[in-house]
């Protein structure tokens, strides 16, 4: 049915106003009636913008007529009475023309330059997707209103400032327990504050070369910080912190936030958490509803009278409800514990990734549109990316991963020695520090000898230039988050292997660093880059600025033992193995088992 048969005005879809451009490749949104094709004055009609209609909820084994939950029809996206500016449709070749429907109240039609046509930007990413349209009157409008739709939480000092498009960040994605929304009230824990029940620290690279999704049990042992919080009334309290209990407490109780979920990560990993996203049962519901939804493979059939869930072996296409129960199975997959469940949520996190970034979803205008309404509504974010724009940036960043190189792994862990019935988990000592040290060093868990070449490249270039003899270089260095004793030993081995004899231990640094750094005067640059050789530093860690005077009263630079350093004499650019746990990627189709 054409958009003049489904009607004008009140009743259109915004969404048949979008038209590809062949010559830009774009969509475009079409201010101009049909009339101004034939050489009339354009106008524009007023009307409300309705979100995209539903076809039918889908289930495992069939799709039925019924309309589909959290699909709008008719009104404003938001079901509001908001009047805003929407353009009526094209005529169809052929049709007789028709004007177009005058604004209330008998005032005269607002007036275009024939020819003008706003561009609508579309996209999606990893986590979300949203439409912003050019700035129509309809489009500023619906972006006030999904501005509206997101609920923010100060974390203060517990996450970054703002958002960086330029940098390395991690996003702590939080899925609580708490029963809100409707339909919700048989799940989780009754009378739950909201615990922290599924929780994955997604890290993108600087390059945005790769990303790692790493989950967090809930069951894992962790000791959890003391947790400035804010209250509704601006007042602020801090939370006791307490040691050897579940992650999953560090949200909810005793009115700890989201950010005493992120400083708690931070205590325990030593990864730096910039954001969070926080949602409930609603969002799994909403947003495979908004594209249709997932594909999701299991090995044998599944009827599990826990969850409801009720599949047939292979492959299936889960949304709403169906989705929600696939997420929460236990009992019929692994050994019906948390971490076989874990490797679910994975596998159906990487498929609705693939959904989301597919060409049926990118080139449809109503499913990005009930993505928009569905990603704003189910999400809980930190004040720094509270607006849809901030948004729009942290899913775009995102976007620039490709699928391959989107890990998803899990936090490694070992049964808890300290229980005869085993209930929770504790680290792995033997590889959970080197997963962390990965991630917070922007190392992919897939693309290892790719990153290594090209962080050798690029140091090359950027250390190009002359260097200093080895005996003409001065340092004073200081430890920084090195294990202990750490100075002492670079200094003998510089010394005694690399003949830095114009080098002295200057104790503890001021503040730990997360990486070593070499700073020095202008004048000292050719001792610079012959330092940051024998100690395989990267042209990053080299950072302009003042000299120091070492122990004989002579200016010197300051090297300053970072987390990352890795020994006396082991380059901080040596090789770097993938860690031995188990993963996998986004663009891999798995069947849980």
């Amino acid at each position: 049915m054409d958009a003049q048969r489904r009607g004008r005005g009140e009743q259109m879809d915004p969404a048949d106003q979008w038209v590809l451009n062949p010559n830009t490749g774009e969509y475009e949104l079409r201010l101009n009636p049909s009339a101004a094709q034939s050489g009339a004055t354009p106008r524009t009609a007023t009307a409300r913008p309705t979100g995209a209609r539903s076809t039918g909820a889908r289930t495992a084994s069939a799709r039925s007529a019924a309309p589909r939950e959290g699909a709008p029809r008719g009104g404003t996206p938001h079901g509001g009475a908001t009047r805003t500016e929407v353009p009526p449709q094209r005529r169809r070749r052929g049709a007789p023309e028709e004007p177009p429907p005058g604004r209330r109240g008998g005032r005269r039609p607002v007036q275009q330059k024939p020819g003008k046509a706003k561009k609508v930007l579309l996209w999606t990413g990893g986590t979300m997707a949203f439409v912003l349209v050019g700035v129509s009157a309809a489009g500023y409008f619906y972006l006030q209103h999904l501005e509206g739709n997101v609920s923010t939480t100060d974390v203060g000092s517990a996450g970054a400032s703002n958002f960086s498009k330029d940098e390395a960040f991690s996003v702590l994605i939080i899925g609580t327990d708490k029963r809100t929304g409707e339909g919700n009230g048989g799940y989780g824990d009754k009378g739950s504050s909201g615990h922290a029940d599924t929780t994955i620290l997604l890290h993108v690279a600087k390059d945005r070369s790769n990303a790692t999704a790493l989950s967090i049990p809930r069951d894992l042992i962790v000791n959890i910080p003391d947790c400035p919080t804010k209250l509704e009334d601006g007042s602020e309290k801090v939370v006791p912190g307490v040691q050897g209990v579940r992650f999953n407490r560090s949200l909810g109780e005793g009115g700890r936030d989201p950010g005493c979920t992120m400083r708690t990560v931070k205590e325990n990993t030593g990864i730096t958490v910039d954001h969070f996203m926080m949602a409930d049962f609603n969002a799994v519901k909403t947003l495979t509803t908004a594209v249709d939804g997932v594909d999701v493979c299991v090995e044998k059939p599944v009827n599990d009278k826990q969850s409801k869930l009720v599949l047939p072996a292979g492959e299936s296409t889960v949304e709403g409800e169906q989705a929600l129960a696939f997420v929460r199975t236990r009992k019929s997959f692994g050994n019906s514990g948390d971490l076989d469940r874990i490797k679910v949520q994975q596998q159906f996190l990487g498929s609705l990734m693939r959904k989301m970034a597919s060409s049926d979803t990118l080139t449809s205008p109503s499913k990005l549109l009930n993505l928009a309404e569905a990603a704003t509504k189910a999400l809980t974010v930190d004040q720094a990316i509270g607006k849809v724009s901030t948004l729009k940036d942290v899913a775009l960043e995102l976007k620039k991963v490709p699928t391959k190189n989107i890990s998803f792994t899990t936090v490694p862990v070992v049964d808890n020695p300290a229980e005869t019935v085993k209930a929770t988990v504790v680290l792995d000592d033997s590889k959970a520090p080197q997963v962390f040290d990965m991630i917070e060093n922007d190392v992919s868990f897939t693309e290892v000898k790719q990153q290594e070449k090209k962080e050798k490249d690029a140091q090359a270039a950027r250390l190009k230039g002359t260097k200093s003899a080895a005996s003409e270089v001065r340092v004073r260095i200081t430890n920084g988050g090195a294990d202990a004793g750490s100075a002492q030993k670079t200094l003998q081995y510089l010394q005694v292997e690399e003949g830095v004899t114009k080098s002295d231990n200057a104790g503890n640094a001021p503040a730990e660093l997360a990486k070593t750094t070499l700073e020095y005067a202008p004048d000292q640059a050719d001792q610079a880059r012959r330092l940051a050789d024998i100690m395989g530093l990267s042209g990053s860690a080299l950072k302009p600025g003042e000299s120091v005077n070492n122990s004989q009263g002579l200016p010197a630079m300051t090297l300053t033992l970072g987390k990352d350093f890795k020994g006396a004499g082991v380059k901080l650019n040596a090789p770097v193995e993938a860690a031995d746990v188990e993963k996998s990627t986004a663009d891999k189709v798995k069947c849980a088992s």
